[in-house]
């Protein structure tokens, strides 16, 4: 490896309270979804979930903590929430 590549940050697994951002359109029904799906995969802390509206209303950042096991779990997640078309980035 040379000093100009960068290697993503390795991650201890389990991580208890293990945060996901998902920006998505804001829409009826699209947070609940996007619960429905994280919960599919991992325990969510349901005292931690917070919602965000952008400045114009057009889409909404939802924060939520979970239980994270593994890499392939958190690659899971990510998948399912793109494949809904009205997530944008999952962070």
């Amino acid at each position: 490896m040379t000093d100009t590549e960068v290697q993503a940050p390795k991650i201890e697994f389990p991580q208890t309270d293990y945060p996901i951002k998902v920006i998505s359109d804001t829409g009826v029904g699209n947070k609940d979804e996007i619960i429905d799906i994280v919960k599919k995969y991992a325990s969510i802390n349901d005292e931690r979930i917070d919602e965000r509206l952008s400045s114009n209303g057009k889409y909404t950042t939802i924060q939520l903590h979970i239980v994270a096991t593994d890499q392939d779990q958190l690659y899971n997640i990510n998948s399912a929430l793109r494949a809904t078309g009205f997530v944008h980035m999952v962070l």
